[in-house]
């Protein structure tokens, strides 16, 4: 038995308004609990990730992680039913003189029980084969009446090129995919934010790893069509690019690159304005999560700010013989660029994230 090393915490009165806090005993982070007139102590670190479990909520007799609700018993440490061989360590606590002490030679061992690892979590290797497009379409909407969509036409086109010259395509629609929204775990701290996205390892329902699968393990060209809604990409457009906030983050917190040598093209179609500033959009993102980018990497058209009339902007896409063949130009030039890297004709470097870098040097000089 290890000899005791008591830890004072703190004025009991202070400490007992609140049901759960974290305190600090040196250098080790406690969850400290306050319920039925009693001080209870675990690990304030969460053997998920390391979220601080101080930071949390008392559900009945859990301490619930404030970044992905795993549950600890907030005596024992024990985990929830069915995870109890996941325990973080618990402390003895006592009280002298209106005092609160730790005993930090009496924590139980921290148990990890064994978790399979997420189909998305496996290496990034690209298998032999040719040149893989994956087109996404960002169009809503209703399912049980489709209508024409321009982007989604021009698409289809530029997919059907692909096969024909001896590519391998597949089109994701992402009207057809039950996703939930972001919901900010970067928010909360960088490291909350994991790959695979933190929805994703929580909700089996979750159909946005079907986008992920494709475009870190399966895809060398991510061609995007989108409508122009109110002078913006469309509204799924952006719920799919913040679920990417996973794949942005590890090239800062771990100098992870899911999507090297990964060429990013683009379909812009509205009878709105604003093609300039949607492309400028769209090779914002691409381009700060590490996609690379051909000559000329979007076609759009658009017929102004005033055009009401769509059922003719819809008959002028569909009669564009330009259009048709931009659109196979397009994914014939970003094949060819990623056909370059996936051949090791361009040279390999090592990748720093450009658009973050200046913060990360602030961050090292201010230790």
């Amino acid at each position: 038995m290890a000899e005791s090393r008591w830890t004072e915490v703190g004025a009991v009165e202070e400490l007992k308004r609140k049901p759960l806090q974290e305190v600090m005993c040196g250098k080790t982070a406690i969850a400290l609990s306050y319920r039925d007139g009693a001080f209870a102590a675990i690990s304030g670190v969460c053997n998920h990730v390391g979220g601080p479990l101080g930071e949390g909520r008392l559900d009945g007799d859990y301490v619930v992680c404030p970044w992905h609700y795993w549950r600890f018993h907030y005596k024992t440490g024990q985990g929830e039913p069915g995870y109890e061989q996941d325990q973080v360590p618990a402390y003895e606590t006592k009280i002298e003189n209106g005092r609160l002490y730790v005993d930090l030679a009496s924590a139980t061992k921290r148990k990890k029980q064994p978790h399979v690892p997420h189909p998305l979590a496996r290496p990034v290797v690209r298998q032999p084969g040719p040149i893989r497009v994956v087109g996404i379409s960002t169009t809503a909407m209703t399912a049980d009446h489709p209508r024409l969509s321009t982007s989604d036409m021009l698409l289809e086109v530029a997919l059907n090129h692909a096969q024909q010259i001896g590519l391998e395509a597949q089109c994701i629609r992402l009207r057809d995919l039950s996703f939930r929204a972001c919901e900010g775990f970067y928010s909360k701290a960088a490291q909350a934010c994991t790959w695979p996205c933190s929805i994703t390892q929580m909700d089996p329902n979750d159909q946005l790893d079907r986008v992920y699968e494709a475009i870190v393990h399966w895809a060398d060209v991510i061609l995007v069509s989108t409508p122009i809604r109110w002078g913006n990409a469309s509204s799924l457009y952006f719920k799919m690019v913040e679920r990417m906030n996973c794949i942005q983050n590890q090239e800062t917190i771990a100098k992870k690159h899911l999507l090297k040598n990964k060429v990013a093209a683009f379909i812009i179609m509205g009878g709105q304005d604003n093609v300039q500033g949607v492309a400028g959009q769209l090779m914002t993102f691409w381009a700060e999560v590490g996609c690379q980018f051909p000559q000329f990497p979007f076609i759009a058209h658009s017929r102004g700010w005033s055009a009401e009339d769509m059922e003719r902007n819809v008959s002028e896409v569909q009669n564009s013989r330009e259009l048709r063949e931009g659109a196979q130009e397009l994914v014939t030039r970003a094949a060819e660029m990623a056909k370059l890297m996936v051949t090791g004709q361009i040279p390999d470097h090592p990748l720093a994230p450009g658009g973050r870098k200046a913060h990360q040097l602030d961050s090292e000089l201010m230790g």
